[in-house]
């Protein structure tokens, strides 16, 4: 928005000069942002005295001018850093409290400052600079997340978890496999954040309220001196633009899905039915009717707030569908979904972090889960497979070997020679036949039954064998140092 300024009532209305009658108070209180948009004050400072500078070589501003503006910026700067600006809710905005409290400072030189700017193209810009700030936030805390998982699988290489498909057991990994599964989840995270980042990192100052502005300001040079990649191609497309919101907020709702899965899976395994973890007092709470409970509140937050988050995404989206070109006041409402998002998260992967950096974790009873519903009996399969027997066959034959032995109430590791002779000997295939008559094939069989077995079959890029995960657990290292 473009346009003079006067003082009615004591409150300085910059956008006036155009209407002769003062506006509603419902209509101030339903249109200001203040309360949110003080956020960016730093950020509307960083553009401003950028621009500022872009004016003086424009010829626009004297050196003079672009002294006293600039070091007017700069206390302002020094004032919100410190907490010591008031902000004044009758002048609706940031971008309006700054140039009302800079007009104050330095006088009249301050009314120069919007030249060939407007709140548009402003407000835009300054969106883009916390975005940059926020995102890189959230690298590191994403960081930390990925190494308290690295630091947790360190701490137990060994650990045996029992892998559930359709939450039934499946097959046994190494739990550090399985922490391993999220770090990978949050790398991708950092990847999006950084294709976000790298879309936003564009300058839209210089567009003006839809058009561009009408001096000869080098767009290039304030970029530049901002941090920014380049310049916005198109005036339109710059001040109405917020894909870069949706995408950091998208990002952020895959971010804490990730979480929450983790989250999930804490909540479960910290019950005493299955004790496989056990969340430190830190990060538990209790109960204010029961005095045995130990709750992994943290957690249960984190799953929570991630419909938040999630919910965030399609506000935006929702925000944007209708809206033509250009800027519309609709866009103002784009900032509490982002923000939240972007805090909901980083407090998100800080309390995480602190939740997984503090564990104990029961190794025993782990393997002892691993050891249940059979899970190895697809590595029993397997090492049928490698002797020359179709899977299908090798698969059927297993499923009888597990039949009779949860019959006899043993394991598969304990299944005696003539229960595997007579299940290969009723196979259809010649191959399985043939091996029947094997006699070491029942010591064979039962060594692939066992865990450990059944772990180092797995040996492949990606797979759960303990030299792979080691492997893993190393590259992990050395790329998020310590």
């Amino acid at each position: 928005m473009t346009g003079g300024g006067e003082l009615t009532g004591g409150t300085m209305r910059l956008w006036g000069g155009r209407f002769s009658a003062n506006g509603d108070e419902r209509v101030a209180d339903f249109t200001r942002s203040i309360e949110i948009d003080a956020a960016l004050a730093l950020d509307d400072v960083r553009g401003s005295i950028a621009h500022v500078r872009g004016l003086g070589r424009a010829g626009l501003l004297t050196d003079a001018e672009v002294g006293a503006l600039v070091a007017g910026l700069e206390s302002l700067a020094r004032d919100v850093e410190a907490g010591t600006l008031t902000w004044d809710p009758g002048l609706e905005d940031v971008h309006m409290n700054l140039e009302a409290a800079l007009i104050e400072r330095i006088g009249p030189v301050a009314g120069k400052l919007h030249t060939g700017r407007s709140r548009n193209d402003q407000v835009a810009t300054d969106l883009r600079l916390w975005l940059r700030r926020a995102i890189d936030r959230l690298d590191a805390a994403i960081l930390d997340m990925e190494r308290a998982l690295v630091d947790l699988a360190e701490r137990h290489p060994d650990a045996v978890l029992p892998g559930t498909t359709h939450i039934q057991p499946a097959q046994p990994i190494l739990f550090a496999h399985h922490l391993l599964a999220y770090v990978e989840m949050l790398e991708r995270d950092r990847g999006r954040l950084s294709d976000a980042r790298r879309r936003a990192n564009v300058s839209p100052l210089g567009s003006g309220a839809l058009a561009g502005a009408g001096y000869p300001i080098d767009r290039e040079a304030v970029a530049d001196e901002l941090g920014f990649e380049g310049v916005t191609a198109n005036s339109l497309d710059a001040v109405s633009d917020r894909d870069f919101v949706v995408e950091t907020i998208a990002a952020a709702a895959l971010g804490m899905v990730h979480l929450s899965r983790l989250a999930e899976e804490i909540t479960w395994w910290s019950n005493p039915a299955f004790g496989f973890v056990r969340v430190s007092d830190a990060f538990s709470t209790g109960s204010s009717m029961m005095p045995n409970k130990r709750n992994p509140d943290p957690a249960e937050l984190v799953r929570g707030r991630t419909a938040g988050v999630v919910a965030a995404v399609t506000a935006v989206l929702g925000l944007l569908k209708g809206l033509p070109l250009a800027y519309q006041r609709d866009l103002q409402e784009d900032k509490p979904p982002l923000f939240g998002a972007v805090s909901t998260w980083e407090a998100s992967l800080s309390v995480m972090a602190g939740l997984i950096a503090t564990l104990t974790i029961d190794e025993k009873r782990m393997r002892e889960a691993a050891a249940e519903g059979f899970t190895t009996a697809t590595a029993v399969a397997d090492a049928l497979v490698r002797r020359g027997v179709p899977f299908r066959t090798a698969h059927h034959a297993v499923g009888s070997l597990v039949a009779n032995v949860e019959e006899a109430g043993i394991g598969l590791d304990a299944m005696p020679d003539p229960m595997i002779r007579q299940a290969l000997a009723a196979a259809d295939d010649d191959a399985a036949r043939t091996l029947a008559d094997d006699p070491a094939i029942g010591e064979e069989l039962r060594r692939a039954a066992a865990i450990d077995g059944a772990l180092a079959s797995c040996d492949v890029i990606g797979g759960t064998a303990p030299r792979r995960v080691a492997a893993a657990l190393t590259a992990a290292r050395a790329r998020l140092g310590s």
